[in-house]
């Protein structure tokens, strides 16, 4: 039986990924913070980089879904014999590296660093090592954008936009990603690569936010404001309890942010689904079993 060790194994990557890996046999030793409910094949570590509890000796594979920067740094010190590594990053790689918003220079800075680190251990002890880059993340109800617009528009019965927010945007689900990491294992021709894994649907960022709201009940409003009244807008949002939402990111509303996944779909027979969100899609969701 193969040994699976994940990481984020609790976060909305990993929760579909273990169920994938479960039902294809594998047994798996997955990390978590808090204490998790255990099951057949499935044991739980609490812990995380920074605490990090015993972990065994040897395993067929480690999938990283969390930070990669921090993953990288423990397996460049890490002993663990392992022939095969998958870790999740992010576009922002790309996306942030020239932003006005230093922290999020920080992050591109990070991920790139974090990358390099894998592939320079992963080729220092010949082992098979792929890079994952997601886009714009939903469907678990844990992702830091279209779930926090959800939760806005609901607060507020609305929620605005700058006018020509037509940006272009590729949202994908947790459920594919995952689908991509596990198909990833057993792809030889994904050995040393990176992927882009955007969404099945490109559309634009005031159509991805008019979809998140007509699912909700009930449809907040979307308004679409003159650059100075957003602007307000916005500082007053901050002042009631933020948004999340920088300067830079306003700025990234009327970019196009598309990423080609042809690669993937050769490498990985990776098929993401459109766009088609469901109230359900913005609220936590925490269990294994209702994964596909």
């Amino acid at each position: 039986m193969k040994h699976a060790l994940v990481f984020g194994g609790s976060g909305q990557i990993g929760r579909p990924l273990l169920g994938r890996l479960l039902r294809d046999g594998w047994r798996v030793t997955a990390l978590s913070r808090q204490p998790q409910p255990e099951r057949p094949g499935l044991a739980w570590l609490r812990g995380d980089f920074g605490a990090l509890p015993p972990l065994p000796s040897q395993v067929d594979a480690i999938v990283s879904c969390g930070p990669l920067d921090a993953f990288a740094q423990w397996y460049a010190e890490s002993r663990l014999e392992c022939d095969r590594v998958v870790a999740f990053g992010s576009t922002s790689v790309e996306v942030k590296r020239g932003s006005a918003d230093p922290r999020e220079r920080d992050v591109a800075q990070r991920l790139r660093a974090g990358e390099e680190g894998v592939f320079a251990t992963a080729s220092q002890r010949a082992v098979n090592a792929t890079l994952l880059r997601p886009t714009l993340v939903y469907g678990a109800g844990r992702d830091a954008t279209l779930t926090r617009i959800a939760s806005l528009a609901r607060r507020w019965g609305r929620f605005p936009l700058p006018r020509n927010a037509n940006g272009r945007r590729q949202p994908v689900h947790v459920d594919d990603l995952a689908m991509a990491a596990f198909s990833a294992l057993g792809s030889v021709a994904s050995h040393g690569q990176t992927y882009a894994l955007p969404g099945g649907e490109t559309l634009a960022y005031r159509e991805m936010v008019r979809r998140v709201l007509a699912v909700l009940e009930p449809p907040p409003t979307l308004v679409e404001l003159p650059s100075p009244l957003f602007n307000l807008a916005l500082v007053v949002a901050k002042i009631a309890g933020g948004t999340g939402l920088g300067e830079a990111a306003v700025q990234r509303m009327r970019a196009d942010l598309v990423f080609d996944d042809a690669p993937a779909r050769r490498d990985l027979g990776y098929a993401p689904r459109a766009f088609q969100p469901t109230a359900r899609m913005f609220e936590p969701r925490d269990d294994v079993e209702a994964m596909p």
